[in-house]
């Protein structure tokens, strides 16, 4: 169709930063007041499931010498049907950091790519249609 998808919280609002792994910091967005939907999500069980996932996805981006952040950025960017990618960054450190994730889609190779789904576990099947 020539349309490509817009990827909001690639970073699933900070959980792929690494910076839940050990409970919820008190300087981030989900300690802050009007920002109570964000705790709950982050101390839910489907966050907690996703944070499983985590020291995997660490280990490959230390093996493609990038940030977790990078690593999931440029995995949606890698992604032919995605056109763009909301960083959603909060300060301009982190934004210069992020960019930085063009130069790692070369490096996710389909080896690579095959890791991250399998940590994932996330990746849809076709469904077969015999119509």
């Amino acid at each position: 169709v020539g349309m490509g998808t817009t990827i909001w919280s690639p970073l699933a609002s900070g959980l792929l930063t690494g910076k839940y792994n050990a409970g919820m910091p008190a300087d981030t967005r989900a300690s802050l007041a009007g920002y109570e939907w964000l705790r709950k999500r982050m101390q839910s069980e489907e966050a907690q499931r996703q944070l499983q996932a985590v020291p995997g996805l660490q280990t490959i981006a230390t093996q493609l010498n990038c940030s977790l952040a990078q690593l999931a950025l440029a995995w949606c960017a890698a992604n032919p049907n995605v056109s763009t990618v909301i960083t959603g960054a909060s300060r301009a450190s982190q934004v210069v950091e992020n960019m930085k994730a063009v130069d790692v889609l070369p490096m996710l190779s389909e080896a690579v790519l095959a890791s991250i789904d399998a940590i994932l576990g996330n990746k849809p099947k076709a469904q077969e249609d015999f119509r």
